[in-house]
């Protein structure tokens, strides 16, 4: 083995000299603010920059791509003060988001311990995360960008927490978030190219494609008794006719059919493929994840290739 390159960590504002100006600009464009996706586990779209409540701005404001939950970030290349902490409580109730993400250099541990309070005094609706920025280099290399999760959301904890308080989780919401949940540590232990999402107790399972109209959802069906993988698109028929004019070709990349659902008077469409499945047998779910994660994986790169050749 040759000799081995040292790598050093970078301050911040050799990068990014000014917060709004510089930093907030770059993790507003789509290719970054999608590492912070994959590093979190939700699925980013930016709806602003700097936009206002009251006599405040937040650094971002976005959604969460599949739900449409609003997103505030704020960022702060400097150690956590307290006076940041108020303004992501400020703009979260301004804006009514459900999903906080505060950026900083560093964590005071008090700042830590108040959103470790925060995550495990609200609801499963609500979830703060505080997101440390590093810079790291080899030699001379291009400056590389990572984001260190410091506190998240418990999402197990807080949906068994409302079920014992609300009842409002019926058995079958539960052994769907369980089913996903193990899903997820699936295709992570089989080192799948997938961007995973958070899992919620629903019969669905959303993983971005990189492409706001479309998206896949995995999904399950009890009355049916089947699990099924499909590409949703929300709101273009343009781009489902456009892949319904391949699909001669799509199947035979594929190497099975699909259900092509045009859905005329709605404005989302989708595409589908389906096997019997009963997940109450949790003896057989390593078989569906299995299934799954092939599928998905598949319909990733056919029919990523073909909306990109509609993009150009």
């Amino acid at each position: 083995m040759g000799k081995l390159a040292k790598l050093k960590k970078v301050d911040l504002r050799e990068a990014w000299k000014h917060e709004a100006t510089d930093f907030t600009k770059w993790l507003a464009e789509e290719e970054n603010i999608a590492i912070l996706s994959d590093e979190i586990g939700i699925d980013i779209q930016v709806i602003q920059t700097e936009a206002s409540v009251g006599r405040y701005n937040v650094d971002i404001l976005a959604e969460e791509t599949n739900t449409g939950r609003k997103v505030i970030i704020e960022n702060q290349l400097e150690t956590t003060n307290h006076d940041h902490l108020g303004k992501i409580i400020t703009y979260a109730s301004g804006y009514d988001a459900t999903i906080i993400i505060w950026i900083v250099k560093d964590v005071r541990d008090e700042h830590k311990q108040a959103i470790d309070w925060l995550n495990e005094h609200t609801d499963e609706n609500v979830n703060f995360f505080i997101i440390k920025m590093e810079l790291w280099q080899i030699g001379d290399s291009p400056l590389a960008p990572k984001f260190q999760i410091i506190s998240k959301p418990n999402d197990w904890a807080k949906a068994l927490k409302k079920t014992t308080a609300q009842s409002s989780l019926s058995d079958t919401k539960i052994l769907q978030l369980e089913f996903w949940n193990r899903f997820k540590e699936f295709a992570q232990e089989h080192n799948t190219a997938l961007r995973l999402r958070k899992a919620y107790p629903q019969h669905w399972y959303s993983i971005s494609m990189g492409h706001s109209e479309a998206h896949i959802d995995l999904t399950i069906n009890t009355q049916k008794n089947q699990i099924g993988c499909e590409i949703y698109i929300s709101d273009s028929k343009d781009l489902y006719y456009y892949l319904e004019e391949h699909k001669d070709e799509i199947e035979k990349e594929l190497g099975f059919e699909l259900e092509w659902m045009a859905l005329e008077h709605k404005k989302a469409s989708r595409i589908k493929v389906s096997r019997d499945s009963d997940i109450e047998n949790i003896e057989e779910w390593e078989e569906y994840f299995e299934w799954l994660n092939t599928k998905a994986q598949t319909f990733q790169k056919v029919f990523g290739k073909h909306i990109k050749a509609m993009k150009k």
